[in-house]
């Protein structure tokens, strides 16, 4: 079984060296990952697209010398406060994906309008783990009402391991239990404490949703992002 991460720290904010970055293309192997979406934070220092792809080739190449099965794509976890235009330039794999991360803090009274000129630039954004934002875990309505109007939600696998706390925990369970999660990501950012591992969340999931839901959050739905394709809802 082979999984697909669409959500990894494997270097910038994550991992100091591309050594680190190779161990944790090493873990993720052993895990059955075999696909990583790299994601800089891009806020305080928004980081050239080219760099990041030109990191990503070298990252590529260090992997296939070393015989790590695992593919690195250039991505980017992408502040919702920045300028609409800045957000819009960090897509997955250059397909019309983005993934969006609000204020850890809170849920913008303006998400609404983001949302709606990322959406209007033809742009899909991939809301990232807002399952720990606090404005979340008090009303988990404020995703529900995105997720029903077509957006798409990612959480991640520490979260429902409750290595995060029990609220986010109970919150990242009771989203998957809901049905508008639509992946579980990693969000690794080293080769120790926050690994790059899907297995264990992978369980979790099945027990709650069912393997063949939980499978598509960690298998097929990030592909179909890589490959700039549209989701299977079909159970």
């Amino acid at each position: 079984m082979t999984y697909t991460v669409i959500s990894c720290r494997v270097w910038t904010d994550g991992p100091h060296s591309e050594n680190e970055s190779v161990r944790m293309a090493e873990i993720a192997c052993r895990d059955g990952i075999s696909t990583i979406v790299a994601t800089p934070h891009i806020k305080d220092r928004v980081i050239p697209v080219e760099l990041i792809r030109q990191r990503v080739c070298s990252l590529n190449d260090r992997l296939q010398e070393e015989g790590i099965g695992v593919e690195i794509i250039s991505g980017a976890d992408v502040y919702a406060l920045l300028d609409p235009s800045i957000i819009c330039s960090y897509t997955v794999s250059n397909t019309d994906y983005v993934l969006l991360e609000f204020p850890h803090t809170h849920i913008p009274r303006n998400a609404g309008e983001i949302l709606f000129q990322v959406i209007s630039a033809g742009k899909v954004p991939i809301i990232t783990h807002p399952e720990r934002n606090p404005t979340v875990i008090r009303r988990p309505e404020t995703v529900m009402e995105f997720a029903s109007e077509g957006l798409l939600l990612q959480i991640t696998a520490d979260s429902l391991l409750g290595r995060m706390g029990r609220d986010v925990m109970e919150c990242a369970r009771f989203l998957l239990s809901r049905g508008v999660v639509h992946f579980i990501a990693s969000d690794a950012h080293s080769f120790r404490g926050r690994v790059p591992v899907l297995s264990e969340a992978l369980e979790v999931a099945s027990r709650t949703i069912g393997s063949e839901r939980a499978l598509r959050l960690v298998r097929d739905n990030p592909m179909s992002v890589i490959r700039g394709e549209g989701l299977v809802y079909s159970d």
